[in-house]
């Protein structure tokens, strides 16, 4: 995800339906009925998603589940009356029935954020915290300066963490026959930034 700026409180707290009925090419997150509005990404950001992407879209390929991009609405908490709207930059989702024509109701099974300079607290601290809270079963920061992945799984209520190297092949938990490659990611950027 890219920059966040906390909107103006002209409300205290800022329901679904509120954020649904804002006419603006902003776009918002809600955190507990908060809104934060997101700056545009970078194209060393943009580029990164589509690596990752293409790489999960390739695996999920005639599976059941699909990998999604930003921005795409996940209503995190959907079955309770916390206000949270988050826009990952990737995640997946195995389960068809969370998926409907706003986006996706409820918890995905995997969801990624790649870090930008502006973002860093938002999604190591924010971000993990909400997610961590809602049950995420698995959650990624791509941080590309310092080309690594944090992959944090769910377990006993807590994350554990690993991080991967930008010459690693991952292994999600929740597809485990996924190999996401991150040569393939990282690589194609140092020839671009070359090039710059």
């Amino acid at each position: 995800m890219v920059a966040v700026k906390k909107l103006p409180p002209q409300k205290e707290y800022y329901t679904y339906s509120d954020y649904r009925s804002w006419e603006t090419d902003v776009r918002y997150e809600l955190m507990n009925g908060v809104a934060y509005a997101l700056a545009s990404p970078s194209p060393k950001h943009q580029r990164i998603i589509g690596k990752l992407y293409t790489q999960f879209d390739k695996h999920l390929n005639g599976k059941k589940c699909e990998v999604f991009l930003s921005p795409l609405d996940v209503r995190l908490n959907y079955d309770t009356k916390d206000d949270t709207v988050v826009q990952p930059d990737l995640f997946i989702v195995c389960d068809k029935n969370k998926i409907d024509n706003k986006g996706c109701k409820g918890v995905p099974d995997l969801m990624i954020e790649v870090l930008s300079q502006s973002n860093r607290s938002w999604d190591l601290l924010m971000k993990y915290n909400r997610y961590l809270k809602a049950g995420v079963p698995e959650y990624w920061v791509v941080d590309p300066d310092a080309r690594l992945v944090h992959v944090f799984i769910l377990k006993d209520e807590n994350y554990i963490a690993k991080n991967y190297g930008d010459d690693a092949v991952i292994t999600s938990t929740i597809l485990p026959e996924c190999k996401i490659d991150m040569t393939q990611v990282f690589e194609p950027l140092t020839l671009i930034e070359n090039n710059e």
